[in-house]
């Protein structure tokens, strides 16, 4: 999944995020669930994964595809309105938008580079001055890990199948100790959201516990905890003599490459 972190670790705005003029915000709109969803409203995931990504991209809704274990059929892909985030950010107190810079790696996902770069331009449809800064994924995660950035470009991927892993790893309020929210760039912090999910990971029912997974998806989806854009579709070729094994985790493995049945 390549998604987006908002950094909501302070009540003042965070780095890179300010007025038109340059000057400091008052408060940090990150932390506006409106400001959140009008970001989120505002981006045509669709023209990213057909123009961009050459339609080897799904529009997401979650932090998995809905055919993963504790994934929502309730929860579909937001649907580009950049009329309907021109209100939600007057209603948040920026009828005339506020500026910021999107940060992200230039050589780690497919065309991460060019999904920022599309994402700033729907932004100032919507009044958002956005500018884009990209850098060597060696560079740019280690910034963003240390709340450097504002508006963080990022990518995310399951190796347990469930999506109760990645919500705890990349939502729950940050609890290093605790195991909890060790990804969560963005800080965002909802202490109902980690009340279910602390109770889903340790119902040992599958059923329950996949329904309750769902229920936690959905508080912290609907409240736009972080940007969901799309799931990369991971394509491998190779000579027609052999066949490979594609692997959710996007690695190339020598032992998953085998001869083709003749």
């Amino acid at each position: 999944m390549i998604y987006v972190h908002l950094n909501q670790s302070t009540e003042k705005a965070p780095p890179y995020v300010t007025g038109k003029d340059g000057k400091p915000l008052d408060r940090n709109p990150f932390r506006d669930p409106r400001v959140r969803k009008a970001l989120s409203i505002s981006i045509n995931r669709d023209a990213i994964a057909d123009r961009i990504m050459e339609k080897k991209a799904v529009p997401a809704a979650q932090l998995l595809p809905d055919f993963f274990f504790g994934t929502s059929k309730k929860l579909k892909p937001a649907k580009y309105d950049p009329e309907g985030a021109k209100k939600l950010l007057a209603e948040a107190g920026y009828p005339n938008g506020f500026a910021l810079t999107i940060h992200g790696p230039n050589n780690r996902y497919i065309n991460d580079d060019k999904i920022a770069q599309a994402i700033a331009q729907f932004y100032s449809r919507i009044g958002i001055d956005a500018k884009v800064e990209t850098q060597p994924s060696s560079v740019y995660f280690t910034k963003a890990t240390k709340l450097e950035y504002g508006y963080m470009l990022l990518g995310w991927g399951t190796e347990s199948g469930e999506q109760g892993s990645s919500l705890r790893s990349l939502l729950a309020t940050y609890d290093p100790a605790k195991g909890m929210g060790v990804t969560n760039r963005g800080r965002y912090s909802n202490p109902a959201f980690d009340k279910m999910l602390a109770e889903a990971l340790v119902t040992m029912d599958d059923k329950k516990r996949e329904v309750m997974i769902q229920q936690a998806a959905e508080t912290a989806m609907n409240d736009t905890a972080l940007i969901p854009i799309h799931y990369e579709v991971s394509t491998w070729a190779t000579a027609k003599a052999f066949k490979y094994t594609p692997r959710t985790d996007q690695y190339t493995l020598a032992a998953e490459l085998h001869p083709a049945a003749r």
